[in-house]
């Protein structure tokens, strides 16, 4: 064991030693692997930590909520074609008095008018002398706000008498807030504003919603007025797409009371919903139901494809690396045939040998490895000082460009040293 460490320790002077008096030779030998480790460990912290607040975006929704559709991102992650799609029929306010009626296991059902696939409502809010763009107008029930969780800054939600009675009352989006409101310091408490052409009164403000990695993804582009409200203004408009069909933009919220499991809650509102629609035993949804589970099992599919596309693209970089590691390496070898043959001729084993060339192209690659780590970490760093991107440096990513880096160095390493422990001493001797 002495032995061994005093090898080690030999040979890792003697490989420090190589790099500093080629210094130039030794930096171009590892360039391709900085490069390969820099964007495995750069790319690594991006892609985690906009996987961490999309996740966190997602959670934001409510763990319970259950989301029904005419089709959305279960059916096209599914594979199903449009055409298909669009034969199903148009969910309806009447299927949510259904589910209320008959879903023992629903706290409330929440209609919404514009927020799932199809056409929308824009229209600018005005106050005073000031606008807005053209911001998204949704009509929705009192229970909207407990099951998106979107945090009221000011004010309160509409009621459900208020929704009863088709009263013009507005929650404001935080853009409209801030536009409107925020530079004047006004309370926007019980001011009238216009939504398009008809009069609101301001009864709440929500709160910033969180975006998937700090972007202006225009998350808080809307305002919200009952659907009652938004049934009397706007109407529920049917777009053709074609022949194959009309489109209604409507969805239903479903959150199960305190204590009901999710598979549970599913099946009684999938039951309410195949009787609604009159569907047979052995015919499949004309719906869909999506959870807040559904949507991260779709992110962990892009994440995880995106995740391996990085790992291939890396590892040609270190792999031009790694062939740039066998030329120098080869070099090295034919400069110091002389050097081994003296070894040999002292009494060093052709595992010694072996051992040394290929430590010296792990130190070498290791190297280029840690360089890597910094320069891939330092990127992250400063991207998030400068755009506040959100990013994550777990430890397994340093552990992973390490390993490869190493692994990249005996594996091409590996040729060269057998070819310098092969040497015949006295052939070496000779050698000018």
């Amino acid at each position: 064991m002495a032995i061994r460490a005093s090898l080690i320790g030999e040979v890792v002077a003697m490989a420090f030693d190589t790099v500093r008096t080629n210094k130039m030779r030794s930096g171009l030998t590892v360039l391709g692997i900085v490069i390969g480790i820099t964007s495995i460990v750069g790319m690594t912290a991006l892609i985690r930590g906009f996987d961490e607040s999309l996740r966190d975006m997602i959670r934001s929704i409510g763990p319970n909520t259950i989301f029904v559709q005419r089709f959305g991102v279960a059916s096209f992650s599914s594979g199903a074609e449009l055409r298909d799609l669009l034969k199903r029929p148009n969910l309806t306010i009447s299927d949510a008095r259904a589910i209320e009626e008959q879903d023992e296991s629903a706290q409330y059902v929440d209609i919404e008018l514009g927020a799932g696939p199809g056409p929308v409502t824009q229209q600018r809010v005005f106050y005073r002398q000031q606008k807005t763009k053209p911001l998204l107008v949704l009509g929705v029930g009192e229970s909207f706000a407990d099951g998106t969780r979107v945090p009221i800054l000011a004010g309160r939600f509409f009621s459900g008498t208020e929704v009863q009675y088709r009263k013009n009352v507005v929650v404001l989006g935080n853009t409209a807030y801030q536009l409107l409101f925020a530079p004047s310091g006004i309370d926007p408490i019980g001011k009238f504003v216009r939504v398009g052409a008809q009069r609101f009164e301001v009864v709440g403000v929500f709160d910033k919603r969180p975006a998937a990695g700090g972007f202006n993804l225009s998350q808080d582009d809307f305002v919200t007025i009952p659907y009652t409200a938004y049934q009397r203004i706007f109407g529920l408009r049917a777009v053709s797409i074609g022949r194959m069909g009309t489109i209604v933009n409507i969805q239903l919220s479903i959150l199960p009371r305190d204590g009901v499991n999710e598979a549970a809650a599913l099946a009684d509102v999938e039951r309410v919903m195949r009787i609604r629609h009159n569907l047979r035993f052995d015919e499949p949804n004309d719906f869909d139901l999506t959870t807040q589970d559904q949507f991260l099992k779709l992110w962990d599919q892009i994440s995880q494809g995106t995740f391996l596309a990085l790992l291939v693209i890396s590892s040609i970089a270190l792999m031009v690396g790694g062939i740039g590691v066998m030329a120098i390496m080869s070099i090295s070898v034919t400069e110091r045939t002389r050097e081994i043959g003296v070894r040999k001729a002292l009494g060093a084993r052709r595992a010694e040998i072996l051992f040394q060339f290929l430590m010296e192209a792990a130190f070498l690659t290791s190297l280029g490895g840690v360089l890597g780590i910094a320069l891939g970490s330092g990127i992250g760093v400063a991207v998030h000082l400068i755009s506040g991107f959100p990013i994550s440096l777990p430890w397994w990513s340093f552990a992973i460009g390490l390993g490869f880096s190493a692994s990249v160095g005996i594996f091409f390493g590996m040729w060269p040293a057998v070819k310098a422990s092969r040497l015949d001493p006295i052939e070496a001797l000779r050698y000018e």
